[in-house]
């Protein structure tokens, strides 16, 4: 019973099966380099992986794992000496043992202890995983209003936000005469370093002036992009590790085999050797972020509504069936690899080589229904904004046309079947798809006075609408074998 074992811990190490992989390094050789705000299940089967790959041979960037809010994840790893198992989830599977995390603290109880490791001189890096919401932002700028700014300036040395802390420890750093920290994002968030880096400056500039400008001398503030799937831990994985291992663990998780990381090569303290473990370091951030959204995420928006439209339920079901498999890699690799701006360093045939093995992962079960959601913002970055670089360069758009159709097709038989969308605008979406009647001019010109989602001039472009009318005739009433007759005909040219 999980009662009677043993917990994992640093001692247990050595007691663990041979097929179980662990650190490369004594725990007590590490040395706290890295400062994490939100050591959540990303960070944990991300960030902290790389800097586990390092340690060995780079002993002096371990990482101080901290929570804002909740203590759960100090309270799971603290009796481990922050160990946890990481299950890499692909046609074969291996556990490991991660030992990067060599501190954690939750602002609820320890705000000291945090203010006092920013302010050690070892440590180098801060970086974030806190999601969106963590950064108080209000468009592009600091949320003055939010509760937690309006908190922290008024009492600035107890702070409850991470732009708090990141300046309260900055701020200690001054005072002390010590080089300060690079702060570093690793949020899916465009542009997500100069986001930071203005909201840090508009909330130090007005609790002292002199703090603010110093930051905006000496603070590097990388940009970076971050990618794999990460599946939430549940009772399975708990069982199945606690098998693996003969021990308890008690936060295991889980990750798909694939993992990408790229930063922008800007920081004030000198960095960890990230190369060394897979990580790309490149000044073409915003490159690599629009490889993501147009092959990635266009592809994986386009098997939702497709594959939703043939009733199958997964990521894995959809590329199971050869047609649609076919017609995806077919849309990345003539129809949307050629036509934005990639990165030099990119080796695009094998990014989508890379892409094409992770939907075919049979262990990772990403729902289509999930990707379905809030497609009307998904859209303008995922797929019309290729249309509109297509257009551009006078390359046909019928395939994207196909993806862009499914869509509206999904949402026609949502509102037909009275199924709410998981969407901001599922009453505008909901009365348009009610008013189908299978006309595709009437359709189709219905959808495009959607303004929040087809701006002009691609809503009023004739060489977009026309393709766009075809393919969503093709796929007549969204039967699986409309769906097919209308994959055909994209990729062997009959819409084009």
């Amino acid at each position: 019973m999980a009662g009677q074992l043993k917990r994992l811990s640093e001692q247990a190490l050595a007691e663990l099966p041979a097929g179980v992989a662990t650190p490369a390094y004594r725990l007590g050789d590490t040395r706290v380099g890295i400062v994490h705000i939100g050591a959540g299940a990303f960070h944990r089967a991300h960030q902290a992986v790389y800097i586990d790959d390092l340690l060995a041979s780079h002993p002096d960037w371990a990482i101080c794992g901290v929570s804002l809010h909740s203590t759960d994840v100090r309270d799971a790893l603290r009796p481990q000496h922050g160990l946890y198992s990481l299950l890499l989830l692909g046609q074969q599977t291996q556990l490991r043992v991660i030992g990067s995390i060599r501190e954690l603290l939750c602002a609820r109880d320890e705000s000291a202890a945090i203010l006092l490791r920013l302010a050690d001189s070892n440590v180098r890096l801060v970086t974030l995983t806190v999601t969106e919401k963590g950064y108080c932002l209000a468009g592009q700028d600091l949320d003055t209003a939010h509760p937690d700014i309006v908190h922290d300036l008024a009492m600035p040395d107890e702070p409850r936000s991470a732009i708090g802390y990141i300046v309260a420890g900055l701020r200690q750093r001054r005072k002390r005469a010590l080089v300060p920290y690079t702060v570093l994002s690793c949020d899916n968030l465009a542009e997500n370093g100069h986001r930071l880096r203005r909201a840090v400056l508009q909330y130090a500039r007005r609790i002292d002036a002199a703090l603010a400008d110093w930051i905006e001398a000496q603070v590097s503030f990388p940009c970076s992009m971050v990618d794999s799937i990460t599946p939430a831990t549940d009772d399975a994985l708990r069982d199945r590790v606690r098998g693996e291992l003969g021990c308890l663990d008690a936060w295991p998780i889980q990750r798909e085999t694939y993992a990408q990381w790229v930063i922008e090569d800007r920081f004030c303290n000198g960095r960890p050797p990230f190369e060394l473990a897979g990580v790309t370091m490149s000044h073409d951030i915003a490159g690599y972020d629009r490889a993501k959204l147009r092959l990635l995420n266009g592809a994986h928006s386009t098997l939702a509504y497709l594959g939703s439209l043939m009733k199958l339920e997964t990521v894995a079901d959809a590329m199971n069936q050869p047609l649609l498999a076919a017609f995806v890699e077919h849309l990345m690799r003539e129809s949307i690899a050629p036509v934005i701006a990639l990165p030099a360093s990119l080796d695009a045939p094998a990014y989508i080589d890379a892409i094409l093995a992770r939907f075919r992962n049979p262990a990772i079960r990403h729902r289509l229904a999930q990707i379905a959601w809030d497609g009307s913002q998904k859209l303008p970055v995922r797929l019309l904004s290729t249309i509109a670089d297509a257009l551009a360069a006078g390359k046909s758009v019928a395939a994207l046309c196909v993806s862009v159709a499914a869509w509206m097709q999904f949402v026609r038989r949502q509102a037909r079947n009275g199924v709410a969308l998981v969407d901001p605008l599922n009453d505008a979406l909901t009365a348009v798809g009610r008013a189908c009647n299978g006309d595709a001019a009437h359709d189709v010109d219905a959808f495009l006075q959607l303004d929040a989602v087809f701006s002009a001039p691609l809503s009023q472009d004739v060489p977009f609408i026309h393709p766009l009318r075809t393919a969503y005739a093709a796929l007549a009433d969204g039967s699986p074998a409309s769906v097919s007759q209308s994959l055909v005909a994209a990729m062997y040219g009959e819409n084009r």
